[in-house]
C-alpha cells in the first residue's frame, strides 16, 4: 500500500531512474497514486513522493477525480523547452500546509510516455505548466522551496524545520527506519 512520504524522507532528494518496463504492476502503482493524490486534495504527485525512485509523475490540474479526462501520466518525462518567467504560489503533498511563491517558466514543452508506452508531447502554460515543472523537480530530488527567494523561504523555514523534527523523532522512536535503511530500500527498488 502506497503512502505519501513527508519531508525530509530521503526519497524526496533522490534522483530518480528511468522506467524500463510498463506492466500491470506499474499501472496499479499509477492507479494508487491517483487515489492518494485525490484523497489529499492534490493536483500532482511524483513517484518519489510515495518512496518509489522512478521517473514518473501524475497530474490532474483540476484536482477533481470526476474529471479523469484531465488525468495525465508522465513516464520518463523530459522538459525540452522553457520560455518566459512567472511567479506563483505552490504547495506540496510532502509538506502539507506549507506554501510559497516560486518562479517558474511561463511556457514549457514536455515529452514523455503514457501507460501504453506511446510517446507524446505537450506545450503547457499557466497551472498545468507549473504543476508539471513542480513534479519534474521532484523526480530530480528538488523541492519547491529550493527555488524560493531567500525572504520567502525565511517565512516558511520554521514549518520546514518542524517537518524535519517530526521525521527525526519518528526515526528515533523506531516508527520510521533510519535514513541509511530508507536509502537501501530505494536502491533495491531501482533494479
Amino acid at each position: 500500500m502506497l503512502e505519501i512520504v513527508h519531508y525530509p524522507h530521503p526519497a524526496l532528494r533522490w534522483k530518480s531512474k528511468p522506467i524500463q518496463r510498463i506492466d500491470a504492476e506499474l499501472r496499479k502503482t499509477v492507479e494508487e497514486m491517483f487515489e492518494l493524490m485525490y484523497e489529499f486534495k492534490g493536483i500532482g504527485l511524483a513517484a518519489n513522493q510515495v518512496a518509489l525512485p522512478y521517473r514518473l509523475f501524475i497530474v490532474n490540474p483540476t484536482g477533481d477525480p470526476d474529471e479523469n479526462d484531465q488525468e495525465i501520466v508522465f513516464i520518463n518525462p523530459e522538459i525540452s523547452r522553457r520560455k518566459g518567467s512567472i511567479e506563483g504560489e505552490e504547495g506540496c503533498l510532502s509538506l502539507p500546509d506549507v506554501y510559497g511563491q516560486v518562479r517558474r517558466a511561463n511556457d514549457i514543452v514536455v515529452d514523455a510516455f503514457d501507460l501504453s508506452g506511446q510517446s507524446f508531447q505537450y506545450t503547457l502554460d499557466d497551472l498545468p505548466g507549473r504543476v508539471v515543472q513542480h513534479e519534474y523537480d521532484h523526480i530530480d530530488g528538488v523541492m519547491f522551496f529550493d527555488r524560493m527567494q531567500p525572504e520567502g523561504l525565511e517565512e516558511i523555514q520554521t514549518k520546514i524545520d518542524d517537518f524535519e523534527h517530526l521525521f527525526r523523532q519518528s526515526q528515533q522512536s523506531g516508527e520510521t527506519p533510519a535514513d541509511d535503511e530508507l536509502k537501501k530500500q530505494l536502491k533495491t527498488l531501482e533494479h
